[in-house]
């Protein structure tokens, strides 16, 4: 934004705060919107403010710049999804390799049918960050990427998946998921549970789990 942009701003009248009173979580949530819609570089402050309803000066209140609300945005979202694939690998049974690449694949996929504009955002911009911003979301994707190699790495180790390539499958698998928010569409005719059932089955195939069980 320009610094004529940045006066003009400051001399408009702030409109009125969301009404959860989380202005700041409006303020990423618009950001979202916007990046989905119009990609990084396509997005501009006044795009966002629109989207979340106050004043450009109102951003700014909460974020230094246009690539800060891209890292939160970003960092937020993996660790949603760290979150919740962690904790489907945790609630498999006695550590059952097996269960925990379904449970880990099922979070994933779920993650990407339901909460497409974030998995797209995250999959296309990590090209645009800077600094120290994409040091820390570089990290917490090699967070997510670890977690499925080693459950199938160990599932090899155990003698339960008998690929011979443990972390490729592994990376073709979170790419497989990936892929699933550029296509998959909530109004068709498999659910969310439902395609990450298949996507499961799919993974224990591709790893070639001895006794499927999920």
């Amino acid at each position: 934004m320009s610094s004529a942009e940045d006066i003009t701003a400051e001399k408009r009248p702030q409109r009125g705060r969301p009404r959860n009173g989380d202005a700041r979580g409006a303020v990423i949530a618009a950001a979202l919107k916007s990046f989905a819609a119009r990609g990084y570089f396509g997005a501009s402050m006044r795009d966002i403010a629109a989207e979340a309803d106050i004043a450009i000066a109102g951003i700014y209140h909460h974020f230094a710049s246009k690539q800060e609300l891209l890292q939160a945005v970003m960092t937020m979202t993996l660790q949603d999804v760290l979150a919740s694939t962690r904790a489907r690998v945790a609630a498999a049974p006695d550590g059952d390799p097996v269960e925990q690449l379904a449970g880990l694949v099922r979070a994933w996929v779920e993650f990407h049918t339901v909460r497409q504009e974030e998995a797209r955002v995250g999959a296309s911009a990590v090209h645009c960050l800077e600094g120290d911003g994409r040091e820390r979301v570089i990290a917490l994707r090699d967070e997510q990427e670890d977690l499925f190699v080693e459950v199938v790495e160990r599932g090899t180790r155990l003698g339960v998946f008998t690929t011979p390539y443990p972390r490729e499958a592994a990376r073709a698998i979170i790419n497989m998921g990936i892929a699933v928010a550029t296509w998959y569409r909530l109004d068709g005719d498999i659910t969310p549970h439902g395609l990450a059932e298949r996507y499961a089955r799919m993974s224990l195939d591709m790893v070639g789990a001895v006794a499927i069980r999920a």
